[in-house]
């Protein structure tokens, strides 16, 4: 593959365009699906958890069907946990920034998960392991009340006092080790994400891959707005909260750090409208939003780019089904993330009309 004319073009111009010599831009290309694959052996993770905190687990259940190395870890001398044993391409350091962001949480009494350990990371077959206290729950309605709770979440969230121990970069979804970091580091990734599938994509299928290729490069990255502390992947499918009986609990903290507080909310009103036909649901914008001004108040220039960086993690969506559709031999049909744009502008001018009332 490397040896292809067409493919070696494709690289070097996706090394000018992300700043990588060509080596990186080859790896950044080819390994993408090694990096963010791993399935570790249920029976190994429980067999290390005993040796290393003592405890008793008697099984381990995967608990979602895309993170295939997330685990709940029952136990016979207490609470059950969650393990995460990532990916090995993710370095031991971002998971440690986890668990750092994750006490300076529990400092601040904000509702997440919970560190099951003083020493929560460990090594295991090449991987960085991070353990944490499951959280019984449901999930949250689906209704304004779920954009209700999220916004309460994301505002207490973002008014946090931020210190050295949540000051890394975050926002960006980090499916690829590689690309962990600020809300920019999404855009990179869907750019590698279609440059890795560019030499299949053929016919009537290649003006709208360029469409989308020329979006993506164009993107607002929500760079010089406000930063705050990032949950950074909050909507799910599915949602990153639990309904507890303490109330909802935001889990999942991978993609946090300290970023623009509007690519947060931006994607949480995208996911505010309906599907069938898509568009705005004013109901739920408005749940959003008063439960998210109790605590922020939006700068006018947020507002304004609010549009565009709705767009950031969607952008990021779309081009990561189009490359499994792609290296799978399908078509991509999910142009539904960014399609109709006028979704993007009515739901926008109905978040600042509700911000301004």
């Amino acid at each position: 593959m490397t040896k292809d004319a067409s493919f070696k073009k494709v690289v070097r111009r996706h090394a000018e365009q992300t700043g990588q010599r060509y080596s990186e831009a080859l790896v950044a290309l080819e390994g993408l699906g090694a990096r963010m694959h791993h399935a570790p052996v249920a029976e190994r993770l429980l067999a290390h958890l005993r040796d290393r905190y003592g405890i008793d687990p008697v099984a381990a259940e995967r608990l979602s069907a895309h993170k295939t190395y997330v685990f709940r870890i029952d136990r016979r001398d207490g609470d059950p946990w969650v393990a995460r044993a990532f990916p090995p391409a993710r370095p031991r350091g971002g998971v440690e920034g986890d668990a750092a962001i994750l006490q300076f949480l529990e400092r601040h009494d904000y509702p997440a998960e919970r560190l099951a350990a003083d020493d929560p990371v460990s090594d295991f077959d090449g991987s960085a392991v991070l353990v944490t206290r499951f959280v019984e729950g449901v999930g949250l309605p689906e209704s304004a009340e779920k954009f209700a709770m999220m916004g309460e979440l994301l505002g207490r969230l973002h008014a946090l006092p931020c210190d050295d121990s949540a000051s890394r970069p975050g926002g960006a979804s980090g499916e690829d080790p590689s690309r962990e970091g600020s809300p920019r580091q999404d855009l990179l990734a869907a750019l590698a994400f279609l440059d890795a599938v560019d030499t299949k994509v053929m016919g009537a299928d290649r003006e709208r891959f360029e469409r989308l290729r020329d979006k993506v490069r164009s993107a607002d990255d929500g760079h010089g707005l406000p930063e705050a502390l990032l949950h950074g992947n909050l909507l799910h499918a599915p949602d990153h909260a639990v309904l507890s009986r303490n109330g909802p609990v935001a889990i999942n903290w991978k993609a946090s750090g300290l970023g623009p507080r509007l690519a947060d909310f931006a994607y949480l009103v995208w996911g505010t409208g309906s599907w069938n036909p898509r568009q705005p649901h004013p109901g739920r914008i408005d749940a959003a939003v008063n439960a998210y001004r109790r605590h922020v108040e939006p700068t006018e220039e947020e507002l304004d780019r609010l549009e565009a960086v709705m767009y950031i993690r969607t952008l990021y969506l779309a081009c990561f089904g189009y490359r499994r559709a792609v290296a799978n031999g399908q078509r991509f049909r999910e142009w539904g993330f960014i399609d109709p744009p006028q979704y993007y502008s009515s739901t926008a001018a109905a978040v600042r009309a509700a911000f301004r009332r």
